[in-house]
Parts: structure tokens; C-alpha cells; sequence
């Protein structure tokens, strides 16, 4: 009888159905696939694969477990289709190097991108599976994804349905189609690696926002904007790490970071710069506009990230990529005056 009622659903009662598993299906698909680019258009799949199997649904499963199943089989697609099974941050490309001038972008290097904190909002609230050992924005952290981007995909896929969803394991097997022994097996190797990358068993827990974190980001504002290399840079941890996709270099220490800003905000070529606020992957984050001194306009730029450790900046990430704007609901010029 429910069989029947669901292969007779028309197009609006379909979008019910699939509407309150959205942004939770694009967030797993982030989390496969290291693209909020790649991640939509796998919802778009899955949307388009439920829609034309829905007359072979059958509730021995949740109509959500269905939409994951569909999921995840298309982000193994996917990824399988890539020429590169990963995406990657700078910082898994090589060794951090002394300053030079940056050269070439390499855009055809799969480079993760960020997630807008604005899309989790309907989704943060969902009690995990009882068997999960990840919290949601703890699995959201920039470095937890970029760290799983290095697993095998299947062995991804187990991790993210057992440990950040907390499935069982039987239903994690029925999902991927395969035994209870692979699905273990999967799930030692996958949790073996991400030990090797978090000693502490997980990663940072994303530190509860305060009067000090505020007035820091306050000041990275204030020196950014005014282009203030020395200010920048005694913000920093002594080990900050200075990144920006699509470039390949990567810096670490202030040392570093100031050899580069005091290159890239040199007399002569500066830049009037913004920041608007966003946030990103749990962690603060930054609109990065720049204006020539007589431009009516700032363009975007890039989207910075940051990851806050006690009262210094542990890295700054800026994702040079102005169709990331669209997706933080951040335009891409703003009048300067």
C-alpha cells in the first residue's frame, strides 16, 4: 500500500518529500567529494535518480536512507570519473617553501573549497546515529575534510556513514551492498589513517566564540584592510600556516608570511582592501575584496578562512575563487563608497 502511494507521487509531493533531506544530502556529498561545486551537482543527480526510481522504493528502508544510498553511490561515481580522486589543499602538495614571489595558479589541480556555515542551518540540530564519533561541526572542520579527501573513496564512504552519521554497521553494508567483514575492515583502515593525521583521536573542537576571540578578529580586520604588514603578522602563531589555493606555495611561520605580504602589499602595487564577515566550515571566514585606488567598485576576490587556536591565528586559508561569492550569499562588487 505505501509502496503504491509513493510510485504515484507527482512532482510537488516529491519536492516535499526530498525538501527536509536537502542541505543533509549536500553536506554528505561535500564531505565525499571536497567541491561545494561537485557537491550540488551530485544532489541534483540524486534528486533526478530518486525522482526516476521512486515507483522501485520500497520502505525496508527510510525514504532518507534511500536519498543516501542514491547519494553516496553517485559521489563514488563521480569521483571515480575524476582525474584526480581527491581534492587537496596546498599543503598535501609538497613541503612549505621560503618566500618568492607566487608564480603560475595551477587550476587544473582539484583544490578543495570551502562550505558556508549558512548551510547547515536545518541540518545542525539532527541527533547523529548513536553509534557516530564525530559531532556535526566537528566534522565540518576544514581539516577534518581535507583529511579524509586522502582516503580511498569507499573507505570514505564507511567512515562518514559510521562515524559521522552513525549508522550501523549492517545498514552501512546494505547501503554500499557489500558484507559486515568488508564494512569493518573498511572502517579500521579508514580510522587508522585519520589517527595518524589527529594524535588525539579527532580534530580541534572548534573553539566557543569570546569577548578575546572577537577583539582578535577585530584587529585582523583593522590590519588587513589597512594593509598593515607588522600588525598581520603579530597576530599569528609562531607556526601559522599561509595558504591560497590556486597557488601551490605554501608558507608557514611569520617570518614567512611577512616576506609575502610585504611582496604582495609592496609600495607601488596597493591595493585598497575589504573584508565581510562569513564563516565557513565552522570556523570564522572572510568575503576578500580588493579595489584599484581610483575604482568605483570593490571586486571579489577570494574567500579567507581561519582557524583561531586561544588567542592567535593558527592558518589562514584564502580560497581565490569568485564563484565561491554566490554561495555565501556575497555579491560579487560592492560600491566603495
Amino acid at each position: 500500500m505505501a509502496h503504491r502511494v509513493v510510485a504515484q507521487t507527482d512532482e510537488e509531493e516529491f519536492r516535499r518529500l526530498t525538501e527536509p533531506y536537502r542541505r543533509e544530502i549536500q553536506l554528505h556529498c561535500y564531505r565525499m567529494l571536497g567541491s561545494l561545486h561537485d557537491a550540488e551537482d551530485a544532489v541534483q543527480e540524486t534528486l533526478v535518480r530518486a525522482w526516476r526510481g521512486l515507483s522501485g522504493f520500497e520502505r525496508r528502508t527510510s525514504f532518507r536512507g534511500w536519498l543516501y544510498r542514491i547519494a553516496t553511490n553517485v559521489c563514488l561515481t563521480a569521483i571515480a570519473r575524476r582525474k584526480q580522486a581527491a581534492r587537496v589543499l596546498p599543503e598535501s602538495m609538497g613541503p612549505p617553501v621560503s618566500f618568492a614571489p607566487l608564480g603560475a595558479s595551477e587550476s587544473e589541480v582539484g583544490w578543495l573549497e570551502p562550505y558556508p556555515d549558512a548551510a547547515l542551518e536545518g541540518i545542525a540540530d539532527l541527533a547523529p546515529g548513536p553509534e557516530a564519533h564525530y559531532e556535526l561541526r566537528e566534522a565540518v572542520r576544514l581539516a577534518f575534510v581535507a583529511a579524509i579527501q586522502a582516503l580511498p573513496p569507499r573507505q570514505r564512504a564507511v567512515l562518514l556513514l559510521r562515524d559521522v552519521l552513525g549508522w550501523s554497521a549492517g545498514e552501512t553494508a546494505t547501503l554500499l551492498e557489500t558484507s559486515l567483514a568488508a564494512i569493518n575492515s573498511a572502517l579500521q583502515r579508514a580510522r587508522a589513517t585519520l589517527a595518524q593525521r589527529f594524535p588525539g583521536g579527532r580534530p580541534a573542537a572548534p573553539p566557543v566564540p569570546d569577548d578575546r576571540q572577537r577583539r582578535l578578529l577585530e584587529r585582523y580586520v583593522k590590519a588587513w584592510q589597512a594593509s598593515d604588514v607588522e600588525g598581520l603578522v603579530a597576530l599569528l602563531r609562531e607556526d601559522a600556516v599561509w595558504t591560497m589555493p590556486p597557488w601551490r606555495q605554501w608558507y608557514v611561520g611569520g617570518e614567512a608570511v611577512r616576506a609575502f605580504l610585504s611582496w604582495a602589499w609592496r609600495p607601488g602595487r596597493r591595493r585598497r582592501q575589504l573584508l565581510v564577515p562569513t564563516a565557513a566550515n565552522g570556523q570564522p571566514a572572510f568575503g576578500y575584496y580588493r579595489a584599484e585606488e581610483d575604482a568605483r567598485e570593490w571586486r571579489a576576490f577570494g574567500i579567507q578562512l581561519l582557524t583561531l587556536e586561544d588567542d592567535a591565528i593558527a592558518s589562514i586559508t584564502t580560497f581565490v575563487d569568485e564563484r565561491l561569492f554566490s554561495a555565501f550569499g556575497l555579491s560579487l562588487s560592492l560600491p566603495t563608497d
